[in-house]
């Protein structure tokens, strides 16, 4: 089945500017969308960063009025796009320019959803729900992360209930990502962590979901390869350009395969444990996904998916038994999980024991979990909460990767 060629329909709408220092293209690009009045969506972090201000100073040096929306925050609700909304004022722009992590691209998409088409982001939970045309968007990720940047998704939660909704529609995908790897050498360790594990948890995913197919497959294995080799190093080496390179075109590949196939269970997991004891999504998602691995590859199908993503990076060779591809594979996400220094119990993130009732309930009705290789009911994520209630020590930090590997390659496999 893993190795089956699996049909796909894809429609490319990004145009993909990839390289250090394209942040200065920005005004270039603008223009060739014939932009006039940009509005600049990003988070307080981004301004002090200083990246604010070069993005507003090449889209005005290329003759564009700026306004400057600066107050996006982590995990977006409606309230902030609403907010958002209100800061133009009536005030006339024809490009939407989001600049920062995954919030700020979000914001950027809600805001665009609601001033062309009006009405709530509620109105566009789902798919294909805006009728009219959307104002062109550049993506400028500072993070390596989500992938937002590649995606027709704004993920929004609802102010009220909390619950999480992916708002999609192809108007919404941003006309020019621009992936500068110069922007994130900014970040703190621990963003840079978040994120990554992030970007690690997408290719990951859609390796494996039900709407996974030959062209989504081709992201999720490129993506998983690069960001295996650079997330260490720019744990290590933060000022490493390569690495950080790596990493970006690894979280927009990832994307890529999202828009393609979609998540899983690990997703499903995690956005509770951040509705409900704020535990940031990176380490949500980090905490659940080898627990996810291990249930998922009891399927021996989805155990071959996962095999070929660990050949893909090298940590196995082909011929080796999909068993041990599994182990391996759940053992050097534990390895990373432990580099990263990650929560790795929900009880030491924050999360309570007793609430693990009503989070089963919760993650079985997130839209991901439909497309999880295996089917899932509340139950499969109480066993699976209660998994991760227990931490997994430093003994998990190399023993499934190197001494499996050797014991492979002493055995003779080729």
């Amino acid at each position: 089945m893993a190795s089956e060629i699996l049909a796909f329909d894809y429609q490319p709408r990004t145009r993909v500017v990839f390289g250090p220092g394209t942040v200065q293209r920005v005004g270039e690009l603008a223009r060739e969308l014939n932009a006039t009045r940009a509005l600049l969506v990003t988070d307080p972090g981004i301004v002090a960063a200083g990246h604010a201000d070069r993005v507003k100073g090449g889209l005005q040096a290329a003759g564009i009025s700026v306004l400057v929306y600066d107050q996006v925050k982590e995990n977006p609700t409606t309230r902030e796009v609403d907010d958002c909304l209100a800061f133009l004022n009536g005030q006339k722009t024809d490009l939407i320019v989001g600049l920062g992590g995954g919030s700020s691209l979000d914001t950027a998409k809600g805001c665009n959803f609601l001033l062309t088409n009006g009405g709530r982001m509620q109105d566009y939970w789902g798919v294909g729900k805006a009728a009219q045309p959307m104002l062109p968007l550049i993506a400028i990720p500072t993070t390596a992360g989500t992938g937002s940047e590649c995606q027709s998704f704004a993920l929004i939660a609802d102010e009220q209930t909390h619950q999480k909704m992916a708002c999609g529609d192809p108007k919404a995908a941003a006309r020019v990502a621009i992936l500068d790897p110069e922007l994130t050498v900014s970040q703190p360790r621990r963003v840079t962590a978040c994120t990554g594990i992030d970007a690690i948890a997408h290719a990951v995913e859609t390796a494996v979901t039900k709407r996974r197919n030959g062209l989504s497959l081709i992201y999720s294995l490129r993506a998983f390869s690069y960001a295996v080799q650079a997330f260490p190093r720019v744990l290590e080496e933060p000022k490493d350009l390569e690495a950080r390179g790596r990493m970006q075109l690894a979280a927009a590949l990832a994307g890529m395969a999202i828009e393609n196939s979609m998540l899983g269970a690990a997703h499903s997991a995690a956005n509770p444990l951040t509705a409900h004891f704020g535990i940031v999504h990176g380490q949500a998602v980090g905490i659940m996904l080898p627990i996810v691995v291990r249930f998922n590859g009891e399927d021996p199908e989805t155990r071959a998916a996962y095999a070929e993503l660990a050949v893909s990076a090298g940590l196995v060779r082909r011929s080796d038994p999909a068993d041990l591809a599994l182990s391996t594979l759940a053992g050097r996400l534990d390895y990373l999980l432990n580099v990263a220094n990650m929560p790795r119990s929900i009880l030491d993130a924050g999360a309570k024991r007793s609430e693990i009732a009503r989070m089963s309930e919760e993650a079985a009705r997130q839209w991901t979990a439909n497309f999880n290789p295996r089917a899932l009911a509340a139950r499969d994520f109480e066993r699976m909460y209660e998994t991760a209630c227990e931490p997994r020590g430093e003994g998990d930090k190399g023993a499934s990767l190197s001494s499996v590997r050797t014991r492979a390659l002493d055995a003779g496999g080729a």
